[in-house]
């Protein structure tokens, strides 16, 4: 894909990209798609399924307490928690904002790890990343923001999401379905929204405005961005995905490339 080139003008030491369709073939690749990347936030994605198998498999249930009092996992998954950001306290009665909070993954993964008696990181392993064939993809941290990986993973991850063999079709569809609809907050980089949707551990496109995907991107896309300068996002209407990885800092540079190169991606898959 002619597209992905694009990221040759990003004003980054490294970057690498790839677009998956729905089958799971790769429909192109650019750059050192095994180059291992810190992901920042687009680590939540990954924590996200993880929770999803361990709910799938009965050792957790979306809707029991977890985090502040009247939280559930269901409102960790979905920064509706009322945690602050990075720091363990509430802000928020459960349910009332969209406050996004890497603190709400932490306790998330805290939870999951003391429900199935195995360190998040070793669950997420074997629950995702071992199944999945990711083997250049860590977790030494939070899993809001300490994952390592490289673009021929998150492919992999991608292809997973569309085609789900990790989970019933059906937990994947509710994970990009809103979560209290309607509810307005931050998002980190682009200031308040209004609504700010979210499903399970994936933001939802919608009407947004501005936004980190493109114009052409359909409100259906989901994904997530990291402050690494790393993106990854799921179009069902496009029947692809993309992943692009870098090693510069999410800032104006991002504002200004990541939208062009969405749109340039769209329009090259609908040829």
């Amino acid at each position: 894909m002619q597209s992905l080139a694009m990221i040759e003008n990003w004003p980054v030491p490294t970057a690498a990209a790839a677009v998956v369709r729905a089958d799971g073939t790769v429909a192109g690749s650019y750059g050192p798609t095994d180059h291992r990347f810190p992901l920042a936030s687009v680590t939540k994605p990954l924590a996200a399924y993880a929770a999803l198998v361990a709910y799938e498999e009965g050792a957790i249930e979306l809707d029991e307490p977890a985090g502040p009092e009247g939280s559930t996992v269901r409102h960790l998954l979905a920064h509706t928690s009322g945690l602050a950001f990075d720091e363990h306290r509430a802000m928020a009665a459960p349910g009332t904002r969209r406050l996004y909070s890497n603190a709400g993954f932490e306790v998330l993964g805290d939870h999951i790890a003391k429900a199935t008696d195995i360190p998040f990181a070793d669950y997420l392993h074997q629950a995702v990343l071992e199944p999945l064939g990711m083997t250049s993809t860590t977790l030494d941290g939070s899993p809001a923001k300490d994952g390592v990986s490289t673009v021929d993973d998150l492919a992999r991850f991608a292809a997973e999401v569309q085609a789900p063999r990790l989970l019933d079709a059906r937990t994947v569809l509710e994970a990009m379905t809103v979560v209290h609809p309607g509810l307005s907050g931050v998002l980190p980089g682009y200031g308040n929204q209004k609504p700010n949707d979210w499903g399970l551990g994936f933001e939802i496109r919608d009407s947004k405005s501005p936004h980190w995907t493109g114009a052409s991107s359909s409100p259906r896309t989901f994904g997530h961005f990291g402050q690494s300068g790393t993106f990854l996002w799921i179009d069902p209407d496009a029947r692809a995905a993309c992943v692009a990885l870098g090693d510069r800092d999410f800032g104006p540079w991002a504002i200004e490339a990541w939208p062009a190169f969405t749109d340039a991606v769209l329009t090259e898959l609908s040829r």
